[in-house]
Protein backbone atom coordinates (compact mmCIF):
# COMPACT_ATOMS: atom_id res chain seq x y z
CA UNK A 1 0.00 0.00 0.00
CA UNK A 2 2.92 2.32 0.77
CA UNK A 3 4.26 1.80 -2.79
CA UNK A 4 1.06 2.84 -4.60
CA UNK A 5 1.58 6.59 -4.25
CA UNK A 6 5.08 6.25 -5.73
CA UNK A 7 3.66 4.40 -8.75
CA UNK A 8 0.75 6.84 -9.10
CA UNK A 9 2.93 9.96 -9.41
CA UNK A 10 4.62 8.92 -12.71
CA UNK A 11 1.25 7.87 -14.12
CA UNK A 12 -0.22 11.21 -13.17
CA UNK A 13 2.70 13.03 -14.78
CA UNK A 14 2.33 10.92 -17.91
CA UNK A 15 -1.38 11.71 -18.08
CA UNK A 16 -0.69 15.43 -17.71
CA UNK A 17 1.98 15.28 -20.42
CA UNK A 18 -0.41 13.39 -22.68
CA UNK A 19 -3.09 16.00 -22.18
CA UNK A 20 -0.63 18.78 -22.97
CA UNK A 21 0.58 16.91 -26.06
CA UNK A 22 -2.96 16.37 -27.30
CA UNK A 23 -3.92 20.02 -26.66
CA UNK A 24 -0.87 21.17 -28.59
CA UNK A 25 -1.54 18.69 -31.40
CA UNK A 26 -5.16 19.63 -32.13
CA UNK A 27 -6.81 22.68 -33.60
CA UNK A 28 -10.47 23.40 -34.27
CA UNK A 29 -11.26 25.84 -37.08
CA UNK A 30 -14.61 27.56 -36.87
CA UNK A 31 -17.12 28.27 -39.62
CA UNK A 32 -15.95 30.94 -42.06
CA UNK A 33 -12.29 30.45 -41.17
CA UNK A 34 -9.28 28.60 -42.58
CA UNK A 35 -5.88 27.72 -41.14
CA UNK A 36 -2.37 28.22 -42.47
CA UNK A 37 0.02 25.52 -41.28
CA UNK A 38 3.51 26.58 -40.17
CA UNK A 39 6.03 23.71 -39.93
CA UNK A 40 8.74 24.72 -37.51
CA UNK A 41 11.36 22.18 -38.59
CA UNK A 42 10.42 21.58 -42.22
CA UNK A 43 10.03 24.60 -44.44
CA UNK A 44 7.91 27.06 -42.48
CA UNK A 45 4.62 28.17 -44.06
CA UNK A 46 2.91 25.55 -46.20
CA UNK A 47 2.12 27.23 -49.53
CA UNK A 48 1.81 24.24 -51.86
CA UNK A 49 -1.29 22.71 -50.24
CA UNK A 50 -4.81 23.98 -49.52
CA UNK A 51 -5.34 25.61 -46.12
CA UNK A 52 -6.92 23.71 -43.26
CA UNK A 53 -10.69 23.92 -43.55
CA UNK A 54 -13.43 24.03 -40.93
CA UNK A 55 -13.43 21.37 -38.25
CA UNK A 56 -11.02 19.41 -36.05
CA UNK A 57 -7.40 18.83 -37.12
CA UNK A 58 -4.39 17.00 -35.66
CA UNK A 59 -1.00 18.67 -36.08
CA UNK A 60 2.43 18.04 -34.60
CA UNK A 61 2.84 19.94 -31.31
CA UNK A 62 5.94 21.76 -32.60
CA UNK A 63 4.01 23.14 -35.57
CA UNK A 64 1.59 26.07 -35.52
CA UNK A 65 -1.69 26.97 -37.23
CA UNK A 66 -2.56 30.59 -38.02
CA UNK A 67 -6.32 31.09 -38.42
CA UNK A 68 -7.74 33.58 -40.95
CA UNK A 69 -11.30 34.71 -41.54
CA UNK A 70 -12.15 33.83 -45.15
CA UNK A 71 -15.70 35.19 -45.29
CA UNK A 72 -16.44 38.51 -47.00
CA UNK A 73 -15.43 41.42 -44.82
CA UNK A 74 -15.90 45.18 -45.05
CA UNK A 75 -13.25 47.87 -44.67
CA UNK A 76 -14.12 51.56 -44.29
CA UNK A 77 -11.84 54.35 -45.41
CA UNK A 78 -12.12 58.16 -45.25
CA UNK A 79 -9.84 60.09 -47.59
CA UNK A 80 -8.99 63.61 -48.67
CA UNK A 81 -8.34 63.77 -52.39
CA UNK A 82 -7.96 66.50 -55.03
CA UNK A 83 -10.27 67.12 -57.98
CA UNK A 84 -9.01 67.91 -61.48
CA UNK A 85 -8.88 71.64 -60.66
CA UNK A 86 -7.04 71.13 -57.36
CA UNK A 87 -9.94 71.44 -54.91
CA UNK A 88 -9.86 69.25 -51.81
CA UNK A 89 -12.63 66.63 -51.71
CA UNK A 90 -13.51 64.40 -48.77
CA UNK A 91 -14.38 60.89 -49.89
CA UNK A 92 -15.82 58.07 -47.80
CA UNK A 93 -15.72 54.57 -49.26
CA UNK A 94 -15.93 50.96 -48.16
CA UNK A 95 -14.55 47.78 -49.69
CA UNK A 96 -16.00 44.27 -49.63
CA UNK A 97 -13.12 41.84 -49.67
CA UNK A 98 -11.81 38.46 -48.53
CA UNK A 99 -8.52 36.61 -48.77
CA UNK A 100 -7.88 34.37 -51.78
CA UNK A 101 -8.68 31.01 -50.17
CA UNK A 102 -6.41 28.84 -52.30
CA UNK A 103 -3.48 31.25 -51.81
CA UNK A 104 -3.92 31.81 -48.10
CA UNK A 105 -0.46 30.41 -47.37
CA UNK A 106 1.19 32.85 -49.76
CA UNK A 107 -0.85 35.72 -48.29
CA UNK A 108 0.40 34.86 -44.80
CA UNK A 109 3.97 34.34 -45.92
CA UNK A 110 4.29 37.53 -47.97
CA UNK A 111 1.76 39.97 -46.43
CA UNK A 112 0.89 38.65 -42.99
CA UNK A 113 -2.23 38.94 -40.89
CA UNK A 114 -2.28 42.74 -41.26
CA UNK A 115 -2.74 42.51 -45.02
CA UNK A 116 -5.75 44.85 -44.91
CA UNK A 117 -3.76 47.80 -43.56
CA UNK A 118 -0.58 46.87 -45.44
CA UNK A 119 -2.06 46.28 -48.89
CA UNK A 120 -5.79 46.86 -49.30
CA UNK A 121 -6.37 50.29 -47.74
CA UNK A 122 -3.26 51.94 -49.26
CA UNK A 123 -4.31 50.63 -52.67
CA UNK A 124 -7.84 52.04 -52.28
CA UNK A 125 -6.43 55.44 -51.31
CA UNK A 126 -4.08 55.46 -54.28
CA UNK A 127 -6.81 54.44 -56.74
CA UNK A 128 -9.23 57.03 -55.32
CA UNK A 129 -6.68 59.84 -55.71
CA UNK A 130 -5.96 58.77 -59.27
CA UNK A 131 -9.62 58.51 -60.29
CA UNK A 132 -10.98 61.61 -58.53
CA UNK A 133 -8.15 63.67 -60.02
CA UNK A 134 -9.73 63.20 -63.46
CA UNK A 135 -13.04 64.88 -62.60
CA UNK A 136 -14.34 68.30 -61.62
CA UNK A 137 -16.27 68.92 -58.38
CA UNK A 138 -19.49 69.30 -60.43
CA UNK A 139 -19.02 65.82 -61.89
CA UNK A 140 -18.22 64.34 -58.49
CA UNK A 141 -21.30 65.94 -56.97
CA UNK A 142 -23.81 64.84 -59.56
CA UNK A 143 -23.63 62.55 -62.54
CA UNK A 144 -20.29 60.79 -62.24
CA UNK A 145 -20.66 59.13 -58.81
CA UNK A 146 -21.31 55.64 -60.20
CA UNK A 147 -18.58 55.98 -62.83
CA UNK A 148 -16.02 57.02 -60.21
CA UNK A 149 -17.03 54.13 -57.97
CA UNK A 150 -16.55 51.63 -60.79
CA UNK A 151 -13.18 53.07 -61.82
CA UNK A 152 -11.85 52.96 -58.23
CA UNK A 153 -12.99 49.34 -58.00
CA UNK A 154 -11.29 48.35 -61.25
CA UNK A 155 -7.99 50.06 -60.41
CA UNK A 156 -7.91 48.61 -56.89
CA UNK A 157 -8.81 45.11 -58.05
CA UNK A 158 -6.09 45.16 -60.71
CA UNK A 159 -3.47 45.58 -57.97
CA UNK A 160 -4.78 43.51 -55.06
CA UNK A 161 -5.66 40.41 -57.08
CA UNK A 162 -1.89 39.89 -57.50
CA UNK A 163 -1.52 40.31 -53.74
CA UNK A 164 -3.71 37.27 -52.91
CA UNK A 165 -6.76 39.40 -51.99
CA UNK A 166 -10.19 38.97 -53.58
CA UNK A 167 -11.96 42.33 -53.99
CA UNK A 168 -15.73 42.02 -54.45
CA UNK A 169 -16.95 45.61 -54.49
CA UNK A 170 -16.06 49.24 -53.80
CA UNK A 171 -18.84 51.52 -52.54
CA UNK A 172 -18.48 55.31 -52.56
CA UNK A 173 -20.70 56.23 -49.62
CA UNK A 174 -20.18 59.99 -49.42
CA UNK A 175 -18.52 62.82 -51.34
CA UNK A 176 -18.11 66.05 -49.37
CA UNK A 177 -17.20 69.25 -51.19
CA UNK A 178 -16.07 72.55 -49.62
CA UNK A 179 -19.22 74.47 -48.55
CA UNK A 180 -18.63 77.38 -50.96
CA UNK A 181 -18.15 75.03 -53.91
CA UNK A 182 -21.21 72.99 -52.96
CA UNK A 183 -23.37 76.14 -52.73
CA UNK A 184 -22.10 77.38 -56.10
CA UNK A 185 -22.85 74.02 -57.75
CA UNK A 186 -26.35 73.92 -56.24
CA UNK A 187 -27.06 77.47 -57.49
CA UNK A 188 -25.85 76.53 -60.95
CA UNK A 189 -28.02 73.40 -60.99
CA UNK A 190 -31.06 75.43 -59.90
CA UNK A 191 -30.43 77.99 -62.63
CA UNK A 192 -30.08 75.26 -65.23
CA UNK A 193 -33.33 73.71 -64.03
CA UNK A 194 -35.12 77.07 -64.18
CA UNK A 195 -33.75 77.67 -67.67
CA UNK A 196 -35.01 74.29 -68.85
CA UNK A 197 -38.40 74.99 -67.30
CA UNK A 198 -38.58 78.40 -69.04
CA UNK A 199 -37.66 76.86 -72.39
CA UNK A 200 -40.38 74.28 -71.86
CA UNK A 201 -42.99 76.97 -71.20
CA UNK A 202 -41.90 78.89 -74.32
CA UNK A 203 -42.11 75.77 -76.45
CA UNK A 204 -45.55 75.01 -75.04
CA UNK A 205 -46.79 78.55 -75.71
CA UNK A 206 -45.42 78.41 -79.24
CA UNK A 207 -47.22 75.15 -79.92
CA UNK A 208 -50.47 76.58 -78.54
CA UNK A 209 -50.14 79.66 -80.77
CA UNK A 210 -49.53 77.45 -83.80
CA UNK A 211 -52.59 75.38 -82.88
CA UNK A 212 -54.80 78.47 -82.60
CA UNK A 213 -53.47 79.81 -85.92
CA UNK A 214 -54.21 76.53 -87.66
CA UNK A 215 -57.68 76.42 -86.06
CA UNK A 216 -58.44 80.01 -87.16
CA UNK A 217 -57.21 79.34 -90.70
CA UNK A 218 -59.41 76.25 -90.85
CA UNK A 219 -62.47 78.19 -89.74
CA UNK A 220 -61.74 80.95 -92.27
CA UNK A 221 -61.50 78.45 -95.11
CA UNK A 222 -64.73 76.77 -93.97
CA UNK A 223 -66.55 80.12 -93.90
CA UNK A 224 -65.28 80.95 -97.39
CA UNK A 225 -66.55 77.65 -98.73
CA UNK A 226 -69.89 78.13 -96.98
CA UNK A 227 -70.28 81.70 -98.25
CA UNK A 228 -69.50 80.60 -101.79
CA UNK A 229 -72.14 77.88 -101.63
CA UNK A 230 -75.00 80.05 -100.26
CA UNK A 231 -76.73 81.58 -103.34
CA UNK A 232 -79.85 83.80 -103.23
CA UNK A 233 -82.05 80.97 -104.42
CA UNK A 234 -80.81 78.65 -101.68
CA UNK A 235 -81.39 81.32 -99.03
CA UNK A 236 -84.92 81.98 -100.32
CA UNK A 237 -85.71 78.29 -100.31
CA UNK A 238 -84.44 77.91 -96.73
CA UNK A 239 -86.55 80.93 -95.68
CA UNK A 240 -89.68 79.43 -97.18
CA UNK A 241 -89.06 76.13 -95.42
CA UNK A 242 -88.66 77.97 -92.11
CA UNK A 243 -91.86 79.95 -92.76
CA UNK A 244 -93.86 76.79 -93.41
CA UNK A 245 -92.64 75.30 -90.17
CA UNK A 246 -93.67 78.42 -88.27
CA UNK A 247 -97.10 78.38 -89.94
CA UNK A 248 -97.76 74.99 -88.42
CA UNK A 249 -97.26 76.43 -84.93
CA UNK A 250 -100.46 76.83 -82.81
CA UNK A 251 -99.50 80.42 -81.89
CA UNK A 252 -101.76 83.08 -83.50
CA UNK A 253 -100.03 84.92 -86.34
CA UNK A 254 -100.60 86.63 -89.67
CA UNK A 255 -98.49 85.65 -92.65
CA UNK A 256 -98.21 88.12 -95.51
CA UNK A 257 -96.71 86.28 -98.48
CA UNK A 258 -94.10 88.20 -100.47
CA UNK A 259 -94.07 91.24 -98.14
CA UNK A 260 -90.78 90.55 -96.40
CA UNK A 261 -87.21 91.52 -97.36
CA UNK A 262 -86.12 89.94 -100.68
CA UNK A 263 -89.66 88.76 -101.24
CA UNK A 264 -89.72 86.51 -98.18
CA UNK A 265 -93.03 85.99 -96.32
CA UNK A 266 -93.71 88.43 -93.48
CA UNK A 267 -94.94 86.88 -90.25
CA UNK A 268 -97.01 88.98 -87.84
CA UNK A 269 -98.00 87.67 -84.46
CA UNK A 270 -98.58 88.62 -80.82
CA UNK A 271 -95.88 86.23 -79.62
Amino acid sequence: MDRLPKIGVPILIAIVLLIIFISKSTVTISSGEAGVLYKTFSGGVVTDAPPLGEGFHLVAPWNKVIVYEVRQQEAFEKMQVLSSNGLEIKLEASAWYQPDYNKLGLLHQQKGEEYKSRVLLPTIRSAARSVVGRYTPEQLYSSKRDVIQQEIFEETKKIVENQFIQLNEILVRDVTLPPTIKDAIERKLRQEQESLEYEFRLAKAKKEAERQKIDAEGKAVANQILSASLTDKILTEKGIEATLELAKSPNSKVIVVGSGESGMPLILGNQ
